[in-house]
């Protein structure tokens, strides 16, 4: 597998990078996980318009799912189009959210995606056999893992510490993991990550590799977070950049 991150800021666009989007592929296959503000554009940049073979948005907050709603014009106005349906897997209600974010009235997006319901549990999608369960975040909010010829990659999405998160991380070569707050801050309950909580669910898990992801940027410190991240786990580890590919 090989992931190119095209987005990585946290709850709003930072300076350097558009919100929460990471293209998988496998056997040429390409699977766009999720599809936040901005990410549109670097999409383009960096892999092409018309790259995505299939859609999985974790969870409906625009930061993962806002330009999902542009790529409506992009497939059904363009020059050589409309293009067929894409499979687009999402939580429950995500044909109503994107139809009304597109804000045309009596508006339907099903000429442009393929609805999937997500649940709990495994599936395939393309050449990947993928596991999705709840994560702990105030909206339905999945984590994700996909496997392919024996190697694995877990997506924590947004979330608070859960045991489902640590289930998906369970040997991962590689663990994509948001690390959202500083530790020692007054964070809310049940939203988001600390670097030391996401290094402490890569150490229980035996994650090969820790990337750490949705910082944001006008709020918090990269280089505390990675220094809280480092001591709770051992492993190679970094913050991850739009623009940034890696081998699984």
């Amino acid at each position: 597998m090989r992931l190119t991150v095209l987005g990585c800021a946290g709850s709003f666009p930072g300076p350097e990078s558009p919100c929460s989007a990471y293209l998988v592929e496998a056997e040429g296959f390409r699977l766009l996980v999720d599809f936040g503000s901005g990410s549109l554009s670097t999409l383009q940049r960096y892999v092409g318009l018309h790259a995505p073979d299939a859609i999985l948005l974790t969870h409906l907050h625009c930061d993962h799912m806002l330009d999902a709603v542009s790529y409506v014009v992009v497939r059904r106005y363009a020059p050589d189009g409309p293009y067929p349906p894409l499979p687009m897997y999402a939580p429950s209600g995500a044909p109503d959210r994107l139809a009304a974010a597109y804000g045309q009235e009596g508006s339907s997006v099903d000429d442009v995606y393929q609805f999937y319901g997500l649940q709990p549990g495994t599936f395939p999608i393309g050449p990947f056999t993928v596991t999705v369960d709840r994560m702990n975040h105030p909206v339905e909010t999945y984590g994700v893992r996909l496997e392919h010829d024996g190697r694995v990659l877990c997506y924590s999405s947004d979330t608070a510490p859960c045991d489902s998160l640590l289930r998906l991380a369970q040997g991962a070569d590689l663990f994509l993991c948001e690390a959202s707050y500083l530790d020692g801050a007054e964070n809310p309950p049940d939203l988001h990550l600390t670097g030391r909580e996401a290094g402490e669910v890569a150490t229980k898990a035996g994650a090969g590799r820790l990337l750490l992801t949705h910082l944001v940027a006008a709020w918090g410190s990269e280089a505390h977070t990675l220094e809280s991240a480092a001591a709770a786990y051992t492993g190679p580890l970094e913050v991850v950049r739009a623009g940034a590919c890696y081998d699984v």
